[in-house]
């Protein structure tokens, strides 16, 4: 159920959007004639990018309204002063700028990397995480994070998606304009699809949800791929051991239902191997650690 909302709400984000769009377009008086495919691609890069690229700017100050999240300057406390220290660390042997700190309340050991750049971005943490964690596993939780940060996995996700939406919209745009004008022949209606004005907006919706649900395929595809590299990121600043520590806290965690189901977004997604994995942003806990142990060999 929750797969199935996931992708109900993806695609209703871009069915939305493009609705809006051509609304936008059309009080804006902007007509796209049959065949201008350049000028049509260029809108559809317009609708596809910007809300990704304006969500990416935001997203540090987002998380910390959303998370609660508080940056440390000081150290109150041991725990401050040894996040400090370790991200300090780490953040200077993967070549990257000091990115904020923080600390949010919360029983679900978690943490997140966010930011618009390398230079500017925030790691913040959980207090269920230092918690229910020895300093080892923290250190490979951090070291997991520091790496989406070195490997500009937020932003490399941000032009993913905006080119994944490109094409959503440029093609359903397409396809939409031509079976609309193949049902209409005989209708002289001038609407933007270039047939009668229902029919398009029917068809291209249809193909956007469509089209949005592989889309989504893909970029979780992708994020699965980078969870794995942030994985052999953290095993190679902090050591295979530790980073398989901190994944094995997280599944003897599961398994004790510590976890809620489906409830860790930073590290750790629900096993099991079916259709849904399809959908998932991250690989199970036991392909990661799999996969650590393999390339230990």
């Amino acid at each position: 159920m929750r797969v199935l909302l996931f992708i109900l709400m993806q695609a209703a984000v871009l069915v939305v959007v493009g609705v809006v769009g051509s609304i936008l377009m059309s009080l804006l008086g902007i007509r796209l004639s049959p065949g201008n495919y350049a000028g049509l691609f260029v809108m559809c890069a317009i609708f596809g990018s910007v809300g990704s690229i304006v969500s990416l700017f935001m997203s540090k100050s987002m998380c910390k309204r959303a998370y609660g999240v508080e940056v440390i300057t000081q150290p109150r406390n041991n725990a401050e002063a040894f996040l400090l220290k370790e991200v300090s660390s780490m953040a200077q042997r993967a070549g990257i700028a000091m990115p904020e700190v923080g600390i949010y309340y919360s029983a679900e050991p978690n943490a997140f990397a966010t930011g618009a750049s390398k230079d500017a971005a925030l790691v913040a943490v959980s207090s269920g995480l230092l918690n229910n964690m020895s300093a080892d596993e923290v250190r490979g939780v951090l070291g997991h994070e520091i790496s989406h940060i070195s490997n500009g996995d937020m932003v490399t996700m941000t032009l993913l998606q905006g080119v994944l939406n490109t094409f959503v919209y440029f093609f359903s745009y397409i396809i939409a304009q031509a079976l609309s004008g193949f049902l209409n022949r005989s209708s002289d209606e001038n609407s933007s699809g270039g047939g009668n004005f229902f029919v398009f907006y029917m068809v291209n919706s249809l193909l956007q949800m469509l089209f949005g649900i592989l889309a989504t395929i893909i970029s979780m595809w992708f994020s699965r791929y980078r969870e794995y590299r942030a994985d052999a990121g953290s095993a190679d600043l902090e050591g295979t051991d530790r980073m398989i520590s901190a994944l094995q806290a997280l599944q003897r965690m599961k398994d004790l239902n510590v976890q809620k189901e489906g409830q860790f977004s930073a590290l750790c997604i629900n096993g099991g191997v079916s259709v849904s994995e399809l959908f998932m942003s991250h690989p199970p806990l036991e392909k990661r650690i799999a996969a650590l142990r393999a390339r230990g060999r």
